[in-house]
């Protein structure tokens, strides 16, 4: 992430916590930070994709960093009842942030059908239920021929296709280079960087009257998903494996007298 803009937006944070994803080739994440959701329901998107805990699907590649691997089911797997597997990170109750700058640099998979994320949801998920938890999307990039990628939230009265949405045109780099994808939080407003561009941003006035539910406790996810209602299936052109590797990801937080305020 370009030290400038901690500077210019975000004067007096400082690191909190990162994964560095350093470690030798097939070593499974850090699980005092993340966790595998599995299962092939469709995860309320109409998903093709059965995630699993299985290192194939995710695991560190000896060079610095996680890879996600979307891959064709063997006719064998016990998840062949879905014709891909791939994988979802969470750090629910491992790792829970207010607040601050969330970062990860990442190189995507750019390809028909192949859904990656990076996002937060509300920590009180399991209680409160989806959207009023509220979810923060950093970065989504729908595998739908674009060059597009996407920051977003979503919350009672604005969510899934009624997301407070900003995009922004990656060109011919998606898919070939690292970005680094942010998101500077802060009472009242939430704001999205690629590369250190700022692109979206967003405040309690854009919800028109419908309620900001973004100050409380957030856990981070990463994921890639296959076809969905924001997607579409994989075709002709799509190869497998495809893979999303991440570099790191970072949390900053304000130090003392630090108001990150820009």
């Amino acid at each position: 992430m370009p030290a400038d803009l901690l500077a210019r937006d975000f004067p007096g944070y400082a690191l909190r916590w990162a994964d560095e994803f350093d470690g030798p080739a097939g070593t499974p994440p850090d699980a005092s930070s993340w966790q595998a959701e599995t299962g092939g329901h469709g995860w309320g998107n109409e998903e093709l994709q059965y995630y699993t805990g299985d290192a194939g699907n995710a695991a560190l590649d000896g060079a610095g960093h996680l890879a996600i691997t979307v891959r064709r089911a063997e006719p064998q797997d016990a998840t062949a009842q879905r014709a891909y597997t791939s994988a979802r990170l969470i750090t629910k109750d491992k790792v829970a942030l207010r607040y601050g700058l969330v970062q990860a640099r990442i190189k995507l998979p750019r390809a028909h059908g192949i859904w990656p994320a990076f996002w937060l949801l509300g920590q009180d998920f399991e209680r409160a239920g989806w959207p009023a938890c509220g979810e923060i999307d950093v970065m989504e990039y729908f595998g739908t021929g674009t060059s597009l990628i996407q920051g977003a939230v979503h919350g009672p009265g604005y969510c899934g296709a009624r997301g407070i949405t900003g995009t922004r045109q990656l060109d011919g780099s998606l898919g070939r280079d690292f970005h680094v994808y942010s998101v500077g939080w802060e009472p009242g407003r939430i704001r999205w960087y690629v590369d250190g561009e700022l692109y979206h941003a967003v405040t309690p006035a854009d919800l028109g009257g419908r309620p900001w539910v973004f100050d409380h406790d957030f856990f981070l996810l990463l994921n890639v998903a296959v076809g969905g209602v924001a997607s579409r299936p994989p075709d002709s052109t799509t190869s497998f494996p495809q893979v999303m590797l991440v570099d790191y990801v970072r949390s900053y937080a304000p130090q003392s007298g630090g108001t990150g305020t820009g």
